[in-house]
């Protein structure tokens, strides 16, 4: 019997691969594309529309039937409508009653309703599983090949086995869901579509704060006193001559923004004496969004270049060149060669070469192309380690350019210093307090902080107390 049994088994094709059939409710172009997408992948396709009969818009391997009769076909059923029309699932409660329901609706702004759409639907359809996925990918991204970032999936739901059936077929279809727990996080997951940049806000609004100030600065020192005081009208120099100025002070200051959380979390850690205590808002906000103050550091120093670039062919400068030689000639006079200016000359753009060079390198390792290809030790190396470096050729390079210009009375009009001497304040305020963090005798304990000695373990107990008590 057990013989015959194992040759009967032999002979039974393998179903194992075979695909269960999976049901989208809706029809528009997130349904038909989610569709078209599983049915490339194997799985048989079923929609449920209030307009039963076949399309055109419809994959020509799906099947079209009423609401019921395609949920009947379906242990899993993707609900690809607005939360408006959800009404009508009440009616079907007893046909979808133990059905994995993959709720994929997004609100048109943050919050909007008082429960997730999720849970509204959890709500309606009290015997259903219902699992929250598929929100943060688009329908472009289905028909384009699912690309890059759009590959994630936020997947949350109560139910542990219907969400593993769900995360099967996302994999299935070539994209990674990411576990988020509960049907509870669903609320966040449907506010993610929503935000506008999140981690770019920051940066955004601090570039563009400090671009407007340092151009009203450099339009009073460079455009109005010359005006007022000379009677010249340089008004041209807003086209050239100011951003050019503004571009490296932002991105002088900006790169230094990037590593001051740095020293101020060391700072903070040296004076608890513990990693473990949690450092305060604004600087976990400050110390997470410091890759996007590198990228846009990064593209003020490349507007600097290209500006800088383009010099040579001013008719400003081209102007000043033919009248300082036209006027050394009618007075048979030349300026003798300064060996130091050259050197000076020289130094000043060797720095900034160098420095845009490394700039550029910090840039390209914070792409996530790059930076899933380098461990971790090498990853901090270069951001770290490279970083500093870079901040110190670029402040190297604006102190040349100042040259003995910080000591002369004729730079300070209306007692306002170059621009470029403000930009020198944070870059040396960060380089020299690293100086003093990597010292030995600071060094030492803060590596052994961070390695998780504390010097007062109760202070982090209390600390912790404190924190979990005010989020009661």
């Amino acid at each position: 019997m057990n013989k015959n049994s194992s040759n009967i088994m032999a002979l039974v094709p393998k179903t194992s691969n075979k695909r269960e059939t999976v049901c989208i409710f809706g029809t528009g172009d997130f349904g038909r594309a989610l569709g078209h997408k599983l049915i490339q992948s194997g799985y048989p396709v079923v929609f449920g529309s209030r307009s039963p009969w076949p399309s055109s818009l419809i994959p020509k391997d799906a099947e079209v039937l009423n609401h019921a009769e395609a949920a009947q076909k379906a242990a899993i059923i993707i609900i690809a409508i607005q939360r408006q029309h959800y009404d009508f699932l009440a009616s079907l409660e007893e046909t979808l009653h133990g059905k994995v329901l993959v709720d994929i609706s997004n609100n048109l702004k943050i919050n909007q309703y008082p429960e997730s759409n999720a849970k509204y639907l959890a709500q309606l359809v009290p015997g259903a599983r219902v699992v929250k996925a598929f929100n943060t990918v688009s329908a472009w991204a289905l028909q384009s090949g699912t690309l890059d970032a759009s590959r994630q999936v936020f997947v949350c739901g109560d139910d542990t086995e219907a969400k593993q059936m769900v995360m099967d077929i996302i994999r299935a279809l070539g994209l990674t869901p990411l576990d988020q727990g509960s049907l509870l996080a669903a609320r966040e997951i449907e506010n993610y579509p929503l935000q506008l940049f999140p981690m770019w806000k920051i940066p955004i609004f601090l570039s563009l704060g400090l671009t407007a100030f340092f151009f009203f600065y450099c339009l009073v020192r460079d455009v109005i006193y010359p005006y007022v005081y000379e009677n010249k009208d340089y008004s041209f120099f807003l086209a050239i001559s100011i951003p050019n100025r503004i571009c490296p002070i932002i991105a002088l200051v900006l790169l230094a923004l990037v590593y001051l959380p740095g020293i101020l979390a060391a700072i903070i850690q040296l004076y608890r004496g513990t990693k473990y205590s949690r450092f305060p808002d604004w600087l976990d906000k400050w110390m997470l969004c410091r890759k996007q103050l590198g990228l846009v550091a990064l593209a003020f120093a490349s507007l600097h270049v290209i500006y800088t670039l383009v010099i040579p062919i001013r008719y400003y400068v081209r102007w000043r060149i033919e009248d300082r030689t036209i006027s050394q000639a009618l007075n048979n006079k030349t300026t003798p060669f300064d060996n130091t200016n050259g050197w000076l000359s020289d130094s000043y753009l060797a720095l900034g070469i160098l420095g845009f060079l490394l700039f550029v390198l910090l840039g390209i390792t914070s792409l996530p192309s790059v930076s899933n290809n380098v461990n971790w030790r090498e990853f901090r190396f270069v951001q770290s380690k490279l970083g500093y470096l870079t901040l110190i050729l670029c402040t190297a390079h604006t102190l040349v350019y100042g040259g003995k210009r910080f000591l002369s009375p004729s730079a300070y009009r209306w007692y306002l210093p170059n621009a470029y001497m403000l930009s020198l304040i944070i870059p040396c305020i960060v380089l020299v307090v690293k100086f003093v963090l990597i010292l030995p005798c600071l060094d030492k304990q803060l590596t052994r902080i961070r390695q998780g000695w504390e010097r007062n373990p109760q202070y982090s107990e209390q600390s912790n107390y404190v924190i979990n008590k005010s989020a009661v």
